[in-house]
Order: C-alpha cells, then sequence, then structure tokens
C-alpha cells in the first residue's frame, strides 16, 4: 500500500500501491527528497508526478474550524487521482455495526483504520477507551446539551472543546444510551500533507504534527458541530477499514487524575507498537 500526502507549490504527488508492503511492521518516518516528494520511510513505496483533476465534492461539507495562523481559504486545493479511488476501494467504510460493542473492546480495534475527510487521510495509531460508570468518561455525570452525543448509538462522533483551545474526536460506541466513547489520540499522516500543515501551521512532517488528540482534531478541522456525525455514512468525516497491528501498547490514560483509583489506573489506553506516532508519556506503555 503507498501513501499520498498532498501537494506542495512545485508538485502534485500520486502514490502507487503496493500491497506486498506491510504498514504496521516498521516505525513511520517521514523525508523529503530532492524532488520535493514526500515518502514515508519503511512504509511507503517511491512516488512520481502524474496530472490531477480539481476535487469537487458531492457532498455538503460542514464548516471548517478555524486554523491557528492561516484561513481555510488559503488550504491547498484537494487533488483526487486514480490511486486515491483505488485506497477507497480497497479500504471501504466501516458499517454501523463494526460500533456496537463495549468501548474497551472496540479501541483497539480502531488501531490502524483510517479517518478521513476530504482530501485528508490519517491512520490511527493511539486511543483511550471510556465506558460506561467510567469515573472518567464523560457521561458519568449523565446526559447533558455537552455530552448527549456520547448517549447516542455507536459509530457517531462526539467532538468536544478541551481547555478552550483543542477539538477532541471521539468516536461513540456501545448501544445507544450507554455513554461510551474512544478517544483518537494520534495518528500517522497518509494522504493530504499540505493541508494537515496548513491547518496546524506547522510545515513539519515528524510526529508533532499529530501525536496527540487536539492536533488530530485540529488536521481534520473539527469543530463541536461535528458531534453526532455519522462516521459510517459517505461524505463529511468518514471512518475506513484497515490492516490490524501486529503488536499493541497498553497503558492508562492521560490526565485523568481527578477519576477514582481503580480508573486511573486501568489499562485502556492502546497504540500501535513501533509507531513514532504516539504521544507522550510513552514510557507508561508496555507491550499487550
Amino acid at each position: 500500500m503507498t501513501l499520498c500526502y498532498g501537494s506542495c507549490q512545485s508538485c502534485t504527488l500520486i502514490c502507487h500501491f503496493n500491497a506486498n508492503i506491510n504498514p504496521m511492521k516498521k516505525t513511520h518516518r517521514l523525508k523529503n527528497d530532492s524532488n520535493h516528494n514526500i515518502t514515508v520511510q519503511k512504509f511507503a513505496t517511491k512516488t512520481k508526478a502524474s496530472s490531477s483533476k480539481r476535487f469537487k465534492n458531492k457532498h455538503k461539507s460542514k464548516e471548517y474550524s478555524k486554523p491557528i495562523s492561516e484561513s481555510e481559504e488559503n488550504l491547498p486545493i484537494p487533488q483526487i487521482n486514480t490511486t486515491l479511488i483505488a485506497f477507497l476501494d480497497k479500504n471501504p467504510i466501516l458499517s454501523r455495526i463494526f460500533y456496537q460493542i463495549d468501548a474497551l473492546d472496540l479501541a483497539p480495534r480502531l488501531l490502524g483504520k483510517f479517518l478521513r475527510r476530504d482530501d485528508v487521510v490519517l491512520q490511527i495509531t493511539e486511543v483511550e477507551a471510556y465506558r460506561p460508570n467510567d469515573s472518567a468518561c464523560h457521561g458519568r455525570f449523565g446526559k447533558t446539551a455537552r455530552t448527549a452525543p456520547v448517549f447516542g448509538p455507536g459509530g457517531h462522533a462526539y467532538v468536544y472543546l478541551c481547555y478552550g483551545l483543542h477539538m477532541m474526536l471521539n468516536v461513540v460506541a456501545d448501544k445507544e444510551e450507554a455513554g461510551a466513547a474512544v478517544l483518537i489520540r494520534s495518528c500517522a499522516p497518509i494522504y493530504g500533507l499540505g493541508t494537515i500543515q496548513q491547518r496546524r501551521g506547522l510545515k513539519t512532517e515528524k510526529p508533532v504534527l499529530l501525536a496527540g488528540p487536539g492536533k488530530v482534531g485540529q488536521a481534520l478541522g473539527l469543530s463541536t458541530e461535528w458531534s453526532s456525525h455519522a462516521l459510517y455514512t459517505v461524505g463529511g468525516l468518514e471512518l475506513l477499514d484497515g490492516p490490524e497491528p501486529e503488536h499493541i501498547l497498553v497503558g492508562p490514560r492521560v490526565g485523568i487524575e481527578y477519576a477514582l483509583p481503580e480508573h486511573v489506573n486501568a489499562l485502556w489506553r492502546f497504540a500501535i507498537a513501533g509507531s513514532s506516532w504516539i504521544s507522550a508519556p510513552k514510557k507508561t506503555l508496555r507491550p499487550l
């Protein structure tokens, strides 16, 4: 499988897929070559330039969140090509049944899956599970105007604003009214690197770009308006099937010191072993 990171000022990149490469085996590191082609070391095959057409989105898209430094009007024009079409055919949208399970079971199954919004595709590398009756879960105080989406049916998005700065993307799990979700903590870039960098306000290709839940929300251009959006429908924000990781790391969740001791110490954080695209702290993670 080959990855495409969008376009730069001097060229448009199109990558060819190689089904013999397992993206889960090696650490994902990015680098630039002299021709401005962006590749993922141990993750992607060679790239070559090709013509592309402007992408016309047939689906009504929700409003972008505001980027840190530049307006959405300055984002690169989304590009579509035959390899992206092949990628979407090979990695179909997950059905709603996929999400109708306990959050603790759903969390590790989300690793390796792909989040897509228009020209941006991210691969999920780190998650956290939040269950019903969990003293760290937003649903612990019952349904409110803010937390109502987490009580919806599995397969919907729950996006909330953290510290007045960060948009946090969660995937609602379990049956309706369960009040459970999985937080997307980190991702690796697959398509649309230029758009990701523009939204993040960072011209880097290192894990700092997407290692952290607020960074993922910003890279996808999310706002709280995306809460209750069905991730199993075509258009807008989609969750696509992807390869299962060979090895998984587990550890306690981050930043929940207010919760009960049994929930603070619960090993409900999951990450792809060997990936660089994991947020801090990493020392608390261990092989599953």
